[in-house]
């Protein structure tokens, strides 16, 4: 039997990369390090591959440190990794970064649509001031949020999905079968939520289900499945409205 969006009662989001432009906040932060090194070989692609094995390294090296300075150390081995000079002032620049990532032209109405027949939830690697930064472009109030500062690690470590299944449970009676994870990342969302046996909507913003673009996300061998497939936030959105007859 083919599943029906509605069933659900709670959509938990990934934020960065579902809702928020992160590949090119990341790529837009790191044209200051590229210019200073006067370098035209660093493209997109390699650059925002090099941010990807940077982060997930660090996160997973040091769970507990804050977003920023995450960033901050991710800036320092990029340059390390180009061979390029960076200094302190661009290392916490590019930390200080995230409030300056655009939103994805379709996520406020996307939301303020999903709005009307789910409670939203955020499950993002993030900390507490640099998701507020960003929630003021989404335009919707979420039921819950949960970041990797009030958790103490970054996913994909199953901790995050642990304190939201149980916070979820204990705050608004959702249980996990009412919850469809939605998200971009492979790497960081639907492989985890395979895991914990949890419904999952990808939101392909790379296509990378027709190619091998990765972006800003670590590379896995083996692909999550999923029971919804979307290009954008959009889509998603119609979808439900056409569950619903309007």
């Amino acid at each position: 039997m083919v599943k029906k969006l509605t069933r659900f009662s709670t959509l938990s989001f990934d934020c960065y990369g579902t809702l928020i432009d992160w590949e090119s906040g990341i790529w837009d932060a790191l044209q200051p390090l590229i210019a200073k090194n006067h370098r035209h070989d660093i493209t997109r692609d390699c650059g925002l591959g090099a941010f990807a094995r940077a982060e997930s390294a660090q996160e997973k090296a040091t769970p507990t440190m804050l977003y920023p300075e995450v960033l901050h150390n991710v800036h320092r081995a990029i340059a390390n990794q180009f061979e390029l000079k960076s200094t302190d002032e661009l290392d916490e620049a590019f930390g200080r970064s995230v409030p300056h990532w655009p939103a994805f032209p379709d996520s406020a109405d996307a939301l303020r649509i999903l709005k009307q027949h789910f409670k939203l939830v955020i499950l993002s690697n993030i900390d507490n001031a640099g998701f507020a930064a960003s929630n003021r472009k989404l335009g919707v109030e979420f039921d819950a949020i949960y970041t990797a500062e009030m958790i103490g690690a970054y996913k994909p470590d199953p901790g995050n999905f642990e304190y939201m299944l149980s916070h979820l449970k204990d705050d608004l009676g959702v249980d996990a079968g009412d919850i469809l994870h939605t998200a971009q990342s492979l790497f960081h969302d639907h492989a985890p939520a395979n895991e914990f046996g949890l419904s999952n909507a990808w939101i392909d913003r790379q296509r990378l289900n027709e190619s091998d673009n990765w972006g800003a996300t670590t590379v896995i061998e083996n692909r999550p499945v999923f029971d919804f497939l979307f290009n954008a936030m959009a889509q998603m959105a119609d979808a439900v409205q056409q569950e619903v007859g309007i």
